[in-house]
């Protein structure tokens, strides 16, 4: 099995990934409902990621 080297970066936004579609998958009834909650979250957790980054970057001078 072949090794895998992700960035933190890249595992940040696989998490964001796969949490959105859990959360979409066992919290809405509909697939048109689970779709938009996932691509929402997905959005929000990107969003998330690059602000704290930068709040590090910043504060870290």
């Amino acid at each position: 099995m072949p090794k895998m080297s992700l960035s933190h970066f890249e595992a940040s936004i696989l998490f964001a990934l796969f949490t959105s579609i859990v959360l979409g998958v066992i919290t809405k009834r509909t697939d048109r409902e689970r779709v938009r909650y996932a691509a929402y979250c997905f959005g929000y957790f990107v969003f998330a990621i690059f602000t704290l980054s930068w709040l590090m970057y910043l504060g870290h001078g």
